[in-house]
């Protein structure tokens, strides 16, 4: 039968002897040692583990770790209120409050913000112009404001009716010649943000904007170059339905002469270098998209210091 082995777990004792054992002869002297004196040998040291040996106290090893712990803590709580504390200073917590803010000063412009500020008299449009060429357009009119009973064809106003009208503003400009007329409008609408960008989705995804049968109409002032102004003289035109503000900025384009043109093509399309259109060759695309655009940047410049709190 094999040797059966096992680790021990507790320590084996020394077995104690029945009676003392008898002093032992006393060892001879080596050689050398002083006559007379008594000599005397060290046992060798012990060199298994004592049980009873004395232990650290705790409170020296405890200590330490309970000052590390406390720092971690402490450190922890420092990260994240750093981060809270740069949150706030960056503005991330309020994101959407203000978002909200702005959308709603945007809506507040037609009835808050001089016509100047909106309809500059003289507005630049450096690079504007067909190959890059600046462009000078002058206001000669500006239409009261009104609702949108009369300032679109049919199905362009059922296709904004989701978003309702609240007030429509409009002015005519005039290019440096004289030759360009154009007419830039604001439509505050009665909607949300959420369908705002419902009704911006619907005209990129359908192609509303490019669509004849959805021109919107200009505006003809009596005693300008703009007078003849009408349906049948639209030219080009442009539809921007903005998200982050309660407002469609459009601008139609035409002659001033007055003629008639029988193939209006969408600003986007009269823009391209290879267009031969009578719009696209007179630059009547740009008239109408240069227009828009820095009438819809006026805009944003104007609502973004209604938004701002003091520090």
């Amino acid at each position: 039968m094999p040797e059966e082995t096992f680790s021990e777990t507790t320590r084996r004792l020394r077995p104690i002897p029945a009676e003392p054992p008898a002093d032992p002869p006393p060892k001879p002297a080596p050689a050398g040692a002083p006559a007379g004196r008594p000599f005397v040998s060290l046992a060798p040291p012990d060199t298994y583990d004592d049980d009873t040996a004395r232990l650290r106290p705790i409170g020296a090893r405890v200590r330490p770790r309970v000052a590390a712990a406390a720092a971690c803590v402490v450190l922890g709580f420092g990260l994240i209120g750093g981060a809270v504390a740069g949150s706030w200073l960056t503005g991330d917590s309020g994101g959407d409050a203000g978002a909200r803010d702005s959308f709603t000063a945007a809506g507040d412009l037609w009835h808050s913000v001089p016509v100047d500020e909106l309809f500059p008299p003289t507005v630049q449009g450096e690079g504007a112009g067909p190959g890059g060429a600046d462009r000078t357009w002058t206001r000669i009119a500006v239409a009261p404001d009104s609702g949108c009973a009369d300032a679109f064809d049919p199905l362009l106003r059922k296709a904004l009716a989701p978003a309702g009208c609240l007030r429509l503003l409009r002015a005519t400009y005039t290019d440096a010649t004289r030759s360009h007329v154009t007419t830039v409008g604001l439509l505050f609408t009665k909607a949300d943000s959420a369908a705002m960008g419902v009704l911006s989705s619907q005209f990129e995804d359908e192609g509303l904007d490019g669509r004849r049968d959805l021109m919107p109409r200009p505006y003809a002032a009596k005693g300008t170059v703009a007078a003849g102004f009408g349906d049948d003289q639209r030219a080009s035109w442009t539809v921007s339905v903005l998200t982050d503000a309660p407002v469609v900025v459009y601008a139609v384009s035409g002659f001033a002469d007055g003629r008639t043109v029988t193939e209006p093509q969408p600003a986007e399309d009269a823009m391209k270098t290879d267009a031969t259109t009578p719009p696209a060759q007179a630059g009547l695309g740009h008239d109408a998209q240069g227009l828009a655009d820095r009438i819809e940047r006026g805009l944003r410049k104007t609502v973004n210091p209604a938004t701002e709190k003091p520090s």
